[in-house]
């Protein structure tokens, strides 16, 4: 399995994973994996939002398959997955204050954590929060619902199996 590196904020993702490409030995592929902060323009390339976002120039060392957006918050993600959720937060996680609506990566960021927090507020393990709770609930949720309801998770992991093959 791939290695992965935590890098801190987006732009300092973004310069360790130049700095990565720099580096490069022939057995490695550098991936950069960052939220999209915004809504997507259908039909763009995560290339081109960030450069109309953050102004950011794609390296000239890197290939299309090596950058890859989440979502507008990787708490949309969980949206996918509302049984985990059920499971994880237990008695009192309100499921019906989720939405039923399968296109996550169209959900606002605001509105994604205002959903998670009022599904949560009474569960046991009370409201969530990105510090207390999300890096669990990654590892918990089921990657085939997310890459179902994002197109985005599904370029990412076929992009690993590609690099891993």
């Amino acid at each position: 399995m791939p290695k992965v590196v935590a890098c801190g904020s987006r732009d300092q993702a973004f310069r360790d994973f130049k700095t990565a490409l720099k580096q490069s030995q022939p057995d490695s592929f550098p991936l950069l994996l960052v939220d999209s902060e915004d809504p997507i323009t259908k039909g763009s390339e995560p290339w081109d939002h960030l450069e109309q976002r953050d102004k950011w120039t794609k390296p000239s060392k890197a290939d299309d398959k090596q950058f890859h957006l989440m979502v507008q918050c990787m708490e949309s993600w969980f949206l996918a997955d509302p049984d985990t959720l059920s499971q994880y937060f237990g008695r009192g996680f309100q499921n019906s204050a989720l939405p039923k609506r399968r296109d996550i990566e169209n959900i606002r960021k605001v509105d994604v954590y205002k959903l998670l927090e009022s599904a949560s507020r009474n569960s046991q393990k009370q409201t969530y929060s990105k510090g207390k709770h999300s890096f669990a609930l990654l590892g918990q949720i089921d990657p085939t619902k997310v890459t179902e309801c994002s197109p985005f998770a599904q370029r990412l992991i076929d992009a690993l199996k590609e690099f891993t093959e």
